[in-house]
């Protein structure tokens, strides 16, 4: 997907601090520290992004400080008002690395409706996407630099969001690095947690492993309905009543996935409603 959505994905950076700051261990217990029962900076979770460093160009530099003070911030401990940082109430949705931007600028653009929300890790991701958004006056993204699970656990109020989207996380192949994985079963009933009711967590692969790995959680997540094949729901019965749009555009990353022969794997479910 030419490099987008790598806080989940490949080419994610270290982000000293908040990028641990909700510190569960790898199999989804508390930590150790004493930040509540979710652990504390001193002992961070396992987080699923891998340290990449890289520098901004000339044009990158100036259309970051330009642009970056109004539509980003780096990611903290202090609750959204998306209301007032969007200066308008509507739908909200959360794209969990977001890379370059190629997908999410696309869909902000076709769906003007929605505010979304991107997290990545990647700063030379995120003034790719920050030099689009400036450049075609996109007005509906704003952007938090740092870990996704952070932003569910302490910036993201419960019941508060339309939709969550995962696009080709991060497969940690090897055995020895599942842990790793960002889509496990803490991380699902999180996520769930955040969504309204009715709402829909919309996550893409192309890694085998990793889909059938997903599909378990997924199906073991009682706060969800499948719905679409992959979760064993009927896409027909949701595609109109659904919140969101079940599309999705195809970046030069998807395309390369087809021509190596790499399946897509395409797993909707919904917040049952209450």
């Amino acid at each position: 997907m030419d490099a987008v959505n790598d806080a989940a994905n490949h080419t994610a950076e270290s982000v000293p601090g908040p990028r641990s700051t909700a510190s569960l261990s790898v199999d989804g217990a508390p930590g150790r520290g004493g930040r509540g029962v979710t652990g504390s900076r001193l002992y961070p979770r396992v987080t699923s992004f891998r340290s990449r460093r890289g520098a901004l160009t000339a044009t990158q530099q100036q259309a970051w400080e330009r642009t970056w003070p109004r539509i980003g911030r780096e990611v903290s401990d202090e609750p959204l008002d998306a209301t007032a940082w969007f200066g308008r109430e509507a739908p909200l949705i959360v794209e969990i690395g977001c890379g370059t931007g190629t997908a999410t600028a696309a869909m902000a653009q076709a769906e003007p409706q929605f505010n979304l929300i991107g997290i990545e890790v990647y700063k030379p991701g995120l003034a790719q996407l920050v030099q689009r958004i400036e450049r075609e006056g996109i007005d509906n993204i704003r952007l938090l630099r740092g870990d996704a699970v952070d932003v569910l656990e302490h910036m993201v109020a419960e019941n508060s969001l339309t939709g969550v989207r995962v696009f080709f996380p991060d497969p940690w192949p090897k055995a020895r690095h599942h842990k790793r994985r960002l889509l496990q079963p803490h991380t699902m009933s999180l996520i769930a947690s955040r969504l309204k009711s009715g709402g829909v967590l919309h996550v893409a692969t192309d890694h085998a492993g990793y889909a059938e790995h997903i599909a378990e959680v997924g199906a073991a997540e009682p706060q969800f309905i499948g719905m679409n094949k992959a979760t064993g729901g009927d896409p027909d019965a949701f595609r109109d009543s659904a919140p969101i749009g079940f599309e999705r555009p195809v970046t030069k990353f998807e395309s390369k996935a087809h021509r190596a022969g790499s399946a897509i794997t395409e797993f909707i479910w919904g917040k049952i409603e209450s």
